[in-house]
């Protein structure tokens, strides 16, 4: 008889110990960190305090991401009082990209608005279909140009289209020398948070 066999049969019957406990009396199994021989009850023991080393190491890493989370709560709620204390288009555009760099270390942050500087047919059409922040390793279409000098440096983007209800109103652009800063596969909840609050504060100067 093969060892499955055997599995599934206990998981079929769950009475069975009960109807012969002689043999959890007898029974013996090897150690699995020494060459001994324990219990059946103690083999289960060693198995729970596994389970719970387990389930404390993946509660520790939940632990780490909720603080995470609240730290860039915590920095996206000053980003936005920041902005809120600004009242004319030239100091939001200021304190967008600035406060980017300062609040979240981004290194370097650059913003166009459509109606100042109206982009190439390529990226407004790129801006109007992603209504959702996209992170890259190449900066697309012209938009390298946008970083100037330092530009050839640059090796991860994030693209954050800014826009009003029906289509886009200008484009912010984060980058950084580091290229796993922004990738690909990245979460992009809080680059959206940012793009809807700085779309909203400077929507109504256009």
């Amino acid at each position: 008889m093969k060892a499955e066999n055997i599995a599934e049969y206990l998981h079929k019957n769950p009475d069975f110990f009960n109807e012969h406990p002689e043999i959890l009396t007898d029974l013996v199994i090897p150690h699995p960190y020494g060459g001994r021989t324990i219990s059946l009850s103690e083999r289960q023991m060693l198995m729970l305090r596994e389970r719970v080393k387990g389930l404390e190491k993946q509660l520790r890493e939940w632990m780490d991401i909720a603080r995470e989370n609240e730290a860039l709560q915590d920095k996206v709620h000053h980003y936005t009082l920041a902005l809120l204390g600004t009242y004319d288009l030239a100091s939001k555009q200021a304190v967008a990209t600035r406060n980017l760099c300062e609040i979240f270390s981004v290194p370097h942050a650059v913003m166009r608005l459509w109606k100042e500087q109206p982009p190439s047919v390529e990226m407004m059409a790129a801006a109007d279909q992603n209504i959702k922040p996209v992170c890259v390793h190449e900066a697309v279409f012209d938009s390298a140009s946008w970083f100037g000098e330092g530009a050839e440096h640059l090796r991860s983007f994030a693209y954050l289209p800014l826009r009003n209800d029906t289509h886009s109103i200008g484009m912010l652009i984060l980058a950084s020398e580091d290229a796993q800063r922004f990738y690909p596969e990245m979460g992009t909840l809080f680059l959206q948070r940012i793009a809807e609050i700085v779309s909203s504060a400077v929507q109504p100067h256009l």
